[in-house]
């Protein structure tokens, strides 16, 4: 660690993060790297000790070995909550943290909307309104309907707290099960099979770990309501999409709002793309007007931290996820 680190901004967008910096650490020489092909080298360069980055252009072609096997990068501040694109790395090495908590609240409205979507039917009277057809149409509550949120992080956290609101009945699961404000029950991951039968709504927040992949299968959908509706919001891959498609084609699924993929942008020819009573959204359930202002701003408070030596908030454990 130096009083004066060298840090570089890894965005596709770096104009807001340079322009809080320069208000909040003026005296720091600050680089930016908009490309992922460039990073590798800008690190060399500058012997960066930081760096903010953002995932900007997905997974697959991301620069994690220009990160995580720099010998001058300390400190990797990811700029979204979700860290697998990194996995794994060595704590010893290199401190990864996140901005946690900098979409919850927009991700938990995304969820809400979705159930208020489907128990309101919008989708078809949508339809009907395109077809200038007057029907006998019916509304349901989502009061006193069952919620079974996966992972109680700072999302699930509050979508519990709306869910509450509306009157629901909250389930959750979460790898260390405890006292959680606005959840009724609370599980741990491995008690799902007992679970999946008991939900109208789920809500999947849970990072992409080992433990998690695949956690919605083929199983979970076979125990599910015929009348349930899925909510995903965490990351590609914790839903298996194939058991999914099956499920939607059996009609045992009264269907599904997707934000997350396993391959995004999800190509046009997945069978996904073609149901009516699929919503599917481009990985946006976080990204609302100065998300980015926000996430910087928590990075330059725990960089004044850093400066002083004093502990980095949000720290990630590769092994928990978060």
């Amino acid at each position: 660690m130096t009083g004066r680190p060298s840090i570089i901004v890894h965005s596709d967008k770096p104009e807001p993060a340079l322009a809080v910096l320069a208000e909040s650490h003026p005296d720091l020489q600050v680089a930016a790297c908009d490309s992922y092909g460039g990073l590798a080298e800008m690190i060399a360069d500058t012997g960066a000790e930081i760096v903010y980055s953002v995932r900007f252009s997905g997974t697959p072609l991301f620069p994690r070995r220009a990160l995580l096997e720099s010998s001058t990068v300390r400190w990797v501040s990811v700029g979204g909550s979700g860290t697998d694109h990194l996995l794994p790395w060595d704590p010893s090495k290199v401190t990864v943290t996140n901005a946690a908590g900098v979409a919850a609240d927009m991700m938990a409205e995304y969820a809400l909307g979705a159930m208020l979507s489907f128990s309101l039917g919008l989708p078809g009277f949508a339809r009907d309104q395109r077809a200038r057809r007057w029907t006998a149409g019916r509304v349901e509550p989502i009061e006193g309907r069952t919620l079974l949120i996966l992972g109680l992080g700072r999302t699930g956290q509050a979508v519990a707290r709306r869910a509450k609101a509306m009157g629901m009945v909250t389930l959750g699961a979460r790898a260390r099960p405890g006292p959680t404000p606005n959840v009724d029950e609370v599980h741990r991951i491995g008690d799902m099979p007992e679970l999946w039968a008991r939900a109208d709504f789920i809500v999947c927040c849970v990072p992409l770990l080992e433990t998690t992949r695949g956690l919605v299968d083929r199983q979970a959908f076979s125990a599910m309501k015929p009348t349930a509706v899925l909510i995903d919001v965490s990351r590609g891959g914790v839903v298996e999409e194939a058991a999914l498609v099956e499920a939607l084609e059996a009609r045992r699924l009264r269907g599904a709002a997707l934000d997350v993929f396993a391959t995004e942008p999800l190509p046009a020819d997945h069978p996904l793309w073609g149901y009516d009573n699929v919503i599917i959204t481009p990985h946006c359930s976080s990204v609302y007007d100065g998300w980015d202002v926000k996430s910087v701003r928590m990075f330059a408070e725990n960089l004044a931290r850093y400066r002083r030596g004093e502990p980095l908030e949000n720290v990630v454990d590769p092994t928990r996820g978060y």
